[in-house]
Order: C-alpha cells, then structure tokens, then sequence
C-alpha cells in the first residue's frame, strides 16, 4: 500500500491565505491522471508548521475526500509534543486516510529513548499504519537505525520515511528491520539510488511538479529496470536542485502556479514569495524536464 511514490503535496492557498480547496481537488485529480501512488496530505511540503489543527484536519479529510478511494492518502500528524501528534491521529481516525506520517520531534531534541517513547505512544493510539519520518536537517535530532529496529517490533509501525539523503544509512537499516518494513526517501535527490539499493518507494517533492515521471521511475526500479529509472530521474534531476534552493515549498508553490494547476503562490508567513532569480533557475529547469512548454 505505502511503495511507488506518494507526492507530498502543497497546500494550495488564495492570495488572502485562505486555503484553495478548488485547487486542492485539481491537485489531486492532476496525480490520480499521472499516476501517482498516494498522497501525503499536509507534511512538511503541505506548510503543517503554519495551519491550524482545524485546517490540517479539514485539508486531510478534503483530499480523502476528492481522492474517492483511487489512490491512498496518508495524513501528516507528527508534532513536537507527543499528546499532539495523539491528538491529530485521534481526530483523523475516520478521515478515510490509510495511515500517518509522524516526523522526529523538533526543536526539543529527544534522546533515542525518548523517540521510542514517542511514536510508541502514538502507535498505541491509533488503528492505522504509522510511518516514521527522519529528516534531521529540519529536527536536529537524528533517529538512529538501532531506533528504527526497536520501534519497528511495535506491529502499527509499519516504514520510515528517510530524508537523510545518505544511501548508507538505508545500509545499515535494511539487515535491522523485517522484510515487510516499508523503506521510503524522502531525498529526492537521492531518490533513485535509493530504490536501486532496495528501497519501496519515495515521498517525493519533485512529483507535485513531475508527477509521471517521479511515478515512471519508481515502476521501472519495482521492475528492477534500473538502467530505465536512472534514465527517467536525469530528466528531472535539475528539478530535485533547483526545487530546493529556497525553503520548501517555496518554489513548488511557484511551480504549479507557472504551471496554472494552482490560483496563487501563497506562503504563510515567515515563508515569503521567492526571489526572481529562484524562479527564473526553476522556470529553466521545468522547461528542461519538459513539464513546461
């Protein structure tokens, strides 16, 4: 259910702030045509640092809600406080969502111990799947592969979603966890090495804007037609550049606006509108990756 690639989506917003549930819903149809695998609904890329609970909950059920069933949606619900990241899976229980993505607590910086606390905690609350997210550049703190072995025994922790971006991590995780352990980047620069070296799948940024062929290459690597993916992924490798050289997901908002899929670039603040020489780079870059005329 969680391999291919699941798009972390956007939260697409009016030029007031207010989300743009219109674009939402074409968002979600433009994956679903595609061929994208899932969605990830309000993630680091979806702007969860700045929406209400009541937004998360209502953007979350809204995509369930356009997607009918044709593709799964996992609900981002991680939080820094552990009695949040509960309470944001305990509201999103009968969402219809196929499970949760739940991020390293940030700022606070817990021990191992104390990550293992955590999402077992969170495991317990809950039904669905519980996928871990490991994206130190944005936590500080860094879960370990010995972390990840402990917490995989909890039978609702079901993957991780790596964005470390180092393949050796995925090494020393792989001989650690059982077979069935769903093994995710979250890098997408590194993305196709990672399926190369046994990954399931990506949660990817680049999809919002190269959705087919983000999707393509995760078909080719599951086929293990890995001259094909490598094909596919440089077409789009400047993309996996230039789409960070702002905050994310400053520039992916840009993108799809270019690409009149959404009405506004709107950030939240203290995320600001990109300069033009980032817009000009990723204009480039969409244009090379032929996702633009």
């Amino acid at each position: 259910m969680f391999t291919g690639s699941f798009v972390a989506l956007i939260t697409p917003m009016f030029d007031d702030g207010q989300i743009d549930y219109p674009a939402l819903q074409e968002l979600v149809e433009f994956h679903i045509k595609n061929g994208s695998h899932g969605i990830v609904s309000v993630g680091t890329t979806g702007e969860s640092a700045t929406l209400s609970f009541d937004e998360n909950i209502e953007v979350v059920r809204r995509t369930v809600e356009y997607a009918k069933g044709r593709i799964p949606v996992v609900a981002g619900a991680g939080a820094n406080s552990t009695a949040e990241a509960i309470f944001l899976s305990q509201q999103l229980a009968d969402s219809g969502v196929q499970g949760f993505l739940s991020v390293v607590p940030y700022y606070n910086k817990p021990q191992q111990k104390g990550m293992i606390a955590h999402f077992n905690a969170i495991a317990d609350a809950t039904d669905l799947p519980v996928i871990l997210y490991n994206v130190p550049s944005r936590t500080v703190a860094d879960m370990l592969p010995q972390t990840v072995a402990e917490l995989a025994k909890h039978p609702k922790i079901v993957g991780i979603k790596d964005a470390t971006g180092d393949i050796s991590r995925l090494k020393a995780m792989q001989p650690l966890l059982p077979d069935d352990f769903v093994l995710l980047s979250g890098d997408d620069s590194s993305s196709c090495e990672f399926l190369q070296e046994g990954g399931h799948g990506v949660i990817s940024v680049t999809a919002n804007i190269a959705p087919k062929q983000v999707a393509d290459m995760c078909n080719a690597a599951k086929e293990q037609n890995y001259s094909l993916a490598a094909e596919i992924n440089a077409d789009i490798a400047e993309l996996h550049t230039q789409l960070f050289i702002e905050p994310n997901p400053v520039l992916p908002k840009w993108a799809l606006c270019k690409m009149g899929l959404t009405h506004s670039a709107f950030l939240r603040l203290p995320l600001v509108e990109s300069e033009l020489e980032s817009q000009n780079a990723i204009e480039d870059a969409m244009r090379k990756a032929k996702v633009i005329v």
